[in-house]
């Protein structure tokens, strides 16, 4: 049973897998993040108050 186990230890082949894995939830997280912080400042931008939009523009 410890040749096994030893030779499961040692085994990385899905390493590189799981690694994708984690990049690829960091990154929708992060676009996931971005997408609503963009929204959240066109909605801003194009709410009923109009000084807004001006005040923006006015920078």
């Amino acid at each position: 049973m410890t040749p096994v186990l030893l030779r499961f230890l040692k085994n990385d082949n899905g390493a590189t897998a799981v690694e994708y894995c984690l990049i690829l939830t960091v990154l929708s997280l992060a676009i996931v993040g971005g997408v609503s912080q963009a929204f959240n400042a066109v909605n801003w931008l194009l709410s009923d108050d109009s000084h807004k939009l001006s005040d923006a523009f006015a920078r």
